[in-house]
């Protein structure tokens, strides 16, 4: 099987190159990039052949895409994949509008193409383990959720995150639709309300979008929601991000945390500058190193717990080996992005939003 990067603009895209190259029979085509020197390192990286053009990628009739690009160009690059016939795992979010995002599921139903969206929680074994329990009725009738999704000001390196165009947002684009898919699935329901509230206290003078929000949500069954969604963390802080939640039911609250699964490393030969991510063949150690103070003591998060990252890739190769659709659809990235638009309307006009 042959399978291709478009753009190599997000932090994951390491990665999941990473993640494919210890899969038996999957061939890496190489990568294109729009940003010709970005592309040519990754390719170098990843040893990894560099096309100058996404056509000139494409014409070596990949099996299917991984379209790491920044999140604006994310519905062109979905749409000169569908047009060529490969199919697509598209980084979160699915596109910057509601508008994009349903060409995109559109364009794919019409073209016979699957698209997958890259939401790795899904694969989480902490996350999966509580559905399992919920579904089975061990939890009793859900009613609300505690979210959070907090991490520290993106990487220095992906300047483009904090900008309003190529990301489509801040931190509730960068948080809300990892939290909203998860509840959806828990669920089997739909969001029908949002409510928003965001601010930019921190990293004011860095940055033109939110870096801190809260999300509430109200779903078709009744059960309520809050997201915590920042960029809060200092630099400090021994890993990129987090996500976790609680649920409350009938029967009580369950705690789940999809990063608890780790090991924090002190170390007195850090790297110097801080928020210096290592680079890893796979995503199995999301490992953030930083330094505190003048004693040049690091922390860092060794993560032993099983890999979200590579279940997500292999379900995307089993999916297309299989003719079927993946766990994880273009739909429901949809179904993300309708609630990010919502709730950015909602801090525009100052009240509830109905979707």
């Amino acid at each position: 099987m042959k399978l291709a990067c478009m753009s190599a603009a997000h932090v994951h895209a390491d990665a999941y190159i990473g993640c494919l190259q210890s899969i038996p029979d999957v061939e890496i085509t190489g990568v294109a990039d729009h940003d010709a020197v970005r592309g040519k390192a990754f390719a170098l990286r990843h040893k990894l052949s560099f096309f100058e053009s996404y056509d000139a990628l494409l014409a070596q009739k990949p099996d299917g895409v991984l379209i790491t690009s920044e999140n604006a160009h994310h519905k062109d690059l979905s749409l000169k994949a569908i047009n060529a016939g490969a199919h697509i795992l598209c980084e979160k979010p699915l596109a910057t509008t509601v508008k994009d995002a349903e060409a995109i599921v559109r364009a794919a139903h019409e073209a016979g193409v699957l698209v997958m969206t890259a939401f790795p929680m899904r694969f989480s074994v902490p996350v999966c383990s509580v559905r399992d329990e919920l579904l089975q009725g061990k939890l009793g009738k859900p009613l609300c959720f505690n979210a959070s999704n907090q991490g520290q000001l993106p990487p220095r390196d992906r300047a483009w995150f904090t900008d309003p165009v190529l990301a489509g947002g801040g931190a509730i684009t960068d948080h809300v639709v990892h939290l909203v898919d998860i509840m959806r699935w828990y669920l089997g329901t739909e969001v029908v309300e949002v409510y928003a509230v965001a601010n930019r206290i921190l990293h004011a003078q860095e940055v033109k979008v939110e870096t801190g929000g809260m999300v509430s949500l109200v779903f078709a069954n009744g059960v309520f929601a809050t997201i915590n969604c920042s960029w809060s963390r200092p630099t400090t802080w021994p890993s990129w991000g987090g996500l976790s939640f609680d649920l409350v039911t009938e029967r009580g609250v369950i705690h789940v945390d999809a990063f608890k699964q780790n090991l924090t490393i002190f170390s007195t030969n850090a790297p110097q500058n801080r928020g210096e991510k290592v680079q890893k063949s796979t995503s199995l150690l999301h490992d953030w190193s930083s330094t505190h103070g003048d004693r040049g003591l690091g922390a860092r998060w060794l993560f032993w717990g099983s890999d979200a990252n590579q279940s997500m890739i292999e379900e995307f190769i089993a999916a297309l080996r299989e003719h079927r659709p993946p766990q994880v659809t273009g739909e429901d990235g949809l179904r993300a992005v309708y609630v990010v638009e919502a709730a950015y309307r909602s801090i525009q006009e100052g009240k509830p939003v109905r979707i």
